[in-house]
């Protein structure tokens, strides 16, 4: 095959035919990749730049030749790489992901008609989800002589492989499967994982493993889903979604919010002394103050915190009676892992699942090595010196030679240690420019915590005095940076020095400043924060590191959480605390823990596929046994909850009936008074996003304020009235200023009056709410018509919403 170079087909033109046969006598290899900007990559470095574009129907595939195996360590040669083995026509394809799906038969896609405990003991069978790389691989099959899988090194990187795999062998069998390992995608490491002895068997244990927990979440999430939507009538898009992981995760928050709620604070009392001396190295009337609590810590009556002021009062000076210096290393932070990482670009503001789709974009341009693992220890044969050089062409160049002129590189380690891959790292050089702002904060927060664990360990001075006011003893606290060390490089973690002067003495007098009583109360415990929330799932086994972001994630799609900091919304509230009624086991996080116990037992060979499924489907019978024997109670909650849930508040024009949230025969969402038609009081409201009802209404026209939630951007809050005709109200958007003429070219008369035509506006139409469907309370009026006009919506102030309802942003750990 002549070697030259690849070029994308220019505009209008069409691409390059495939190769559909290899050069007579030559083997054709074929290389799947798990997405097509992987396959790209790995085409572009093993073909030294010479590969061919092509496609088959809308699938790009990429062609070249080369050695069977490259050799290592090997310079390139003008020819061709210097290769062991036959030369070979390559192919390389890339997947998106799964490319086929486990779902049920077709005839149990009607809900009200099939039992949801009947799909237990129904075996799930497999659809074909991309169709076109499907028929892509089945087309390529006949040519191929072997299969190389380059996806990602985990377990549904392992199972994505094999389901290409089966694939093919189906449409052409017996063709030799082999597999190569890399944890990013540079030059250096993809040449060395398609050296002889990187390329080894595909792992099928690894690969059962994913597609058994695939078939035991598909088992729980529709059986449970479908029960617990039936039971409380909330079919179509307002379905209410149980699965195996997500529930127990959304019970961790419901947990929290229930502590939260029933907390009552408790007073106490401290004793806060304020003592001062003079500097060191003493200078004329210059004095340091410093701070100290009394012994006794929290007084849980005022009486003897008073008394000891009382004690104290008049006192002028102090006494130390105890002195302790130390001085301790400041440890360098452990490699990220995923759960590590998520927890610190989480507590920056960004979402773990918006921080997963970055990092995972960031790897497939080789920006950084795999961003899914548990490791915490930098392996061996991991170039560090490497990685380093590489980043001198980065802005981190002058932190990078600090690092670089050490004596040597000892990197700090985690307590967790694992062969998949290493921990998160810098794998090639980054500029801001051509990232762009979220990309290059995830990068530089991988590059600076690379740093981080390789520079040297801080100092720390701790210093502890007592002081003894009349008899009364203080403890006074400190603690000073003496060398910076890592914190040079990561100022992620901000140190809080507290200084206590150093030349003080046993026997030494400090003056007493102040001597005081602060009243406090205990503070309730925090909700979890993104970060913590999914540290506490890996500590509870829930989900894998793979999936755990995007668990919960599916919380605030599906409405069971909302705001920055996850809180539960009433139905997610509602929800937990019926399972936990009626069937607990579902909201417990053990019955998860066992089956990923038992997922690992599979990936090592110590239990079967069938064995797991099969204890799987007997824990389900449990459940079900619970829940059908409290079907009405379950119903009579969760109805309760959704009647909750849909209140906006007293109705401003009869003050007898409570807003409803509606919908009218065309889908759209209103307000409207349960006293209808003897109320016809309504209100249009926002298409998207979940409403949130205020405690005050709007100070001018009293109509509710509602809270709009909607993903991907900051709650904001609204009147409902957006017929409001009082101008002034604060709840309404100013009008926008008008803009400035636009110039236009000339137009041809024909299609000038074509588009007048066709921009021709109607009348302002206002229709009165007409009677729709019938509800709990008698017929429910159609939602109001808004009216149409073609003039733009006003401009948001900075302190308006905008007119259009935008949505809530990406949760955040606090």
């Amino acid at each position: 095959m002549p070697r030259k170079k690849s070029s994308a087909a220019a505009p209008g033109e069409q691409p390059p035919a495939p190769i559909p046969h290899p050069a007579p006598g030559m083997e054709h290899r074929l290389i799947i990749a798990e997405k097509n900007n992987a396959a790209v990559r790995l085409a572009l470095i093993l073909s030294d730049g010479t590969m061919r574009r092509a496609r088959i129907g809308p699938v790009p595939i990429y062609q070249f030749e080369g050695p069977e195996f490259l050799a290592k360590d090997q310079p390139d040669q003008q020819e061709g790489r210097v290769g062991t083995g036959r030369r070979m026509a390559i192919t390389v394809i890339g997947l998106r992901g799964h490319i086929m799906a486990l779902d049920y038969p077709d005839r149990f896609n009607v809900w009200k008609d099939v039992d949801p405990r009947s799909l237990i003991d129904e075996p799930p069978i497999k659809k074909a989800e991309a169709t076109a790389i499907v028929a892509a691989l089945q087309e390529l099959a006949p040519s191929l002589d072997e299969v190389v899988v380059a996806t990602d090194f985990d377990r549904e990187g392992e199972l994505i492989g094999l389901e290409a795999v089966e694939v093919i062998h189906g449409a052409h069998g017996g063709i030799p499967v082999r597999r190569t390992r890399f944890s990013s995608l540079t030059r250096g490491e993809i040449l060395e994982a398609f050296c002889k002895e990187r390329i080894v068997d595909l792992d099928h244990n690894l690969a059962l493993s994913a597609e058994t927990r695939q078939r035991v979440d598909l088992v729980w999430g529709a059986t449970l889903t479908r029960y617990i939507s039936l039971t409380s009538e909330q079919l179509g898009a307002d379905f209410l979604s149980v699965g195996r992981v997500q529930s127990p995760t959304l019970a961790l928050i419901v947990d929290r919010e229930r502590e939260i709620r029933a907390f009552v604070p408790v007073p106490y009392w401290e004793v806060n002394g304020t003592f001062g001396t003079h500097a060191d190295p003493p200078r004329t009337n210059e004095q340091v103050t410093f701070p100290g609590l009394h012994r006794s810590g929290r007084f849980p009556e005022e009486a003897p915190a008073t008394a000891v002021v009382r004690t104290t009062s008049g006192a002028p000076t102090g006494t130390v009676v105890s002195v302790s210096r130390e001085e301790r290393k400041d440890f360098p932070p452990s490699p990220f892992n995923t759960t590590a990482f998520l927890a610190a670009i989480t507590a920056m503001g960004m979402s773990a699942a918006r921080a997963m789709a970055i990092a995972e974009n960031l790897y497939t341009s080789g920006y950084i090595s795999y961003p899914r693992t548990d490791n915490t220890v930098y392996p061996r044969t991991l170039s560090l010196r490497t990685i380093l050089e590489s980043l001198r062409a980065t802005p981190f160049a002058s932190e990078v030679e600090q690092i670089l002129a050490q004596d040597q590189l000892r990197p700090s380690r985690g307590k967790r240690q694992t062969t998949d891959h290493p921990p998160i790292h810098p794998s090639a050089a980054a500029d801001p420019k051509k990232l762009g702002k979220e990309p290059w904060k995830v990068y530089e927060l991988v590059v600076r915590r690379f740093l981080a664990t390789l520079a040297p360990a801080g100092l720390v001075r701790a210093t502890k005095l007592t002081v003894s006011v009349e008899g009364e003893p203080f403890d006074v606290e400190g603690k000073e940076l003496l060398a910076e060390g890592w914190r040079a490089y990561y100022p992620y973690f901000p140190f809080h020095a507290a200084p206590v002067p150093t030349h003080l003495q046993e026997g030494d007098a400090v003056t007493v400043l102040a001597v005081q009583v602060d009243r406090k109360e205990t503070e309730p415990p925090r909700r979890y924060g993104q970060g913590s929330l999914i540290q506490e799932m890996e500590r509870l086994e829930l989900g894998t590191k793979a999936t755990r972001h995007e668990i919960l994630q599916k919380l605030y799609q599906r409405n069971f959480v909302s705001n920055r900091i996850p809180e539960p919304t009433t139905m997610g509230f509602a929800l937990i605390e019926t399972l936990e009624h009626h069937a607990p086991l579902i909201a417990a996080p053990q019955m998860t823990a066992t089956l990923e116990e038992d997922m690992e037992a599979i990936a090592e060979g110590r239990k079967t596929p069938n064995e797991v499924l099969e204890e799987s489907r007997t824990m389900l019978h449990q459940v079900f046994d619970q829940l059908q024997e409290h079907t009405e109670g379950i119903a009579a909650e969760l109805k309760a909850a959704l009647k909750e849930k849909e209140q906006l508040g007293e109705c401003p024009k009869c003050h007898q009936g409570q807003l409803l949230v509606r919908r009218s025969r065309r889908g759209k969402r209103f307000a409207s008074c349960s006293r209808y038609p003897e109320c016809d009081q309504s209100y249009p409201l926002p298409q998207r996003g979940k409403l949130a009802l205020e405690d005050v209404g709007c100070a001018l026209c009293a109509a509710p304020k509602v809270k709009v939630i909607t993903a991907g951007r900051p709650p904001w809050l609204t009147c409902v009235n957006f017929r409001c005709e009082v101008p002034e109200c604060p709840e309404r958007p100013p009008p926008k200023a008008p803009k400035e003429p636009k110039v236009k070219k000339a137009k041809s008369k024909r299609k000038s009056a074509a588009r007048k035509k066709g921009a021709r506006k109607k009348e302002p139409v206002t229709e009165e709410p007409a009677a729709g469907p019938t509800g709990p309370g008698g017929p429910v009026p159609a939602a109001p018509k808004r009216p149409r006009s073609r003039a733009r919506a006003p401009a948001p102030s900075p302190t308006s919403p905008p007119s259009t309802p935008p949505g809530v942003g990406d949760p955040a750990h606090s």
